[in-house]
């Protein structure tokens, strides 16, 4: 079976970044056809020239994207792309997201290389308060302490100043208000939860280890998670 072939990757700032667009670019070409099934995560660490980590970030932001599915043990490309919603809460999720990616990942290394001592311990701390039973409310008032303390950990006050406009944009958001609030989208917001209380553990142990690419990897990887959630899942 003929199939797109890839060569190494580069040493960037965000490997799976990297690949990512790497194999989105395949499937948007038809390269990698609806319904195929992906390379074994071996073959395209051996192609790109990377470890499995990366390889495992990029293929499930692919699988929080709706851009792949798994089918047994292996990925397959989605028979069916993701539609584009013309909800316009949900467009305004995008906008914040965008801002949110481009700012939150950049902090998030920042914070691995120039965390004190006492605050890579609290974001443990923090990160292990989070559970999957928790209220909507007291998970959105945790969440939104979680990533401002990232922040404060950043070692930039300027960046940090500007952050916190971006985090008052998505707390106030009568967007985001509606959809979380939707007797309809229960299961979906408790899903939610869940995956985010996982994801904020990965980026507090990054940030703990002092693992820049790790941290930036797992912020970017959150954020894609709950991007996709709102826009996919929530009606």
């Amino acid at each position: 079976m003929t199939r797109a072939r890839f060569g190494p990757v580069p040493a960037r700032r965000m490997v799976s970044e990297e690949i990512r667009d790497a194999l989105l670019e395949s499937i948007e070409t038809g390269a990698l056809a609806p319904g195929t099934r992906l390379p074994s995560e071996r073959e395209l660490c051996e192609e790109f020239g990377v470890a499995r980590t990366s390889v495992r970030e990029a293929v499930q932001s692919l699988l929080a994207l709706g851009r792949v599915h798994k089918v047994g043990n292996r990925f397959h490309v989605a028979e069916k792309l993701p539609e584009i919603s013309v909800d316009p809460r949900k467009s305004r999720v995008r906008e914040l997201f965008e801002c949110r990616r481009v700012i939150e990942v950049s902090i998030a290394r920042f914070a691995a290389s120039r965390a004190t001592s006492a605050e890579r311990d609290e974001l443990l701390r923090m990160a292990d308060s989070f559970t999957g039973e928790m209220s909507l409310e007291e998970f959105r008032g945790s969440d939104r302490l979680f990533h401002w303390t990232v922040a404060r950990a950043c070692g930039n006050p300027t960046l940090q100043e500007l952050y916190g406009k971006v985090l008052d944009g998505v707390f106030a958001s009568e967007e985001f208000r509606t959809l979380l609030d939707s007797s309809t989208n229960v299961e979906a917001v408790r899903e939610v939860i869940t995956e985010a209380c996982a994801a904020h553990r990965r980026i507090a142990e990054a940030i703990q280890a002092g693992d820049e690419d790790c941290a930036a990897q797992a912020a970017e990887f959150h954020l894609s998670q709950v991007e996709h959630s709102m826009i996919a899942r929530m009606v």
